[in-house]
């Protein structure tokens, strides 16, 4: 499930993201996107790759990776995120839904880390 309302524009430091062209509540589902479930092996290639900054950790253990299709891997990252995402290993998707109201024309983000307001720095700040 791909909401119409959703869109991709180009970001300032960020590459693209994706936006919203009508007022969202809070609490509303707005993608449920299937996901290619990959190997630990196959993790370890792809953490040399571009495709390391796009893949999520898969799997209770989170011994596994998974490319999530439709806009999921091209939202931006925020720790004062508006949305977050649900992993649902036994369908094998992941669902955004927002936690707050949203505005039109505003970008939508997640936090990386996983929990939408968790502060703990990520891969890309670490070593700065």
């Amino acid at each position: 499930m791909l909401n119409a309302f959703l869109y991709i524009k180009d970001t300032p430091n960020k590459g693209r993201g994706i936006f919203t062209n009508k007022k969202i509540e809070a609490d509303t589902v707005i993608e449920i996107s299937p996901v290619i479930v990959m190997s630990k092996a196959d993790r370890e290639h792809l953490d040399k790759t571009l495709l390391h900054d796009y893949i999520f950790e898969w799997g209770d253990l989170k011994d596994r990776c998974c490319l999530a299709l439709g806009l999921v891997s091209i939202y931006n990252h925020s720790y004062q995120s508006n949305c977050e995402y649900f992993m649902d290993f036994s369908k094998d998707v992941i669902a955004i839904k927002t936690v707050r109201n949203v505005k039109k024309g505003e970008e939508l983000t997640i936090n990386y880390n996983g929990d939408w307001d968790e502060p703990a720095k990520l891969w890309f700040e670490a070593s700065n």
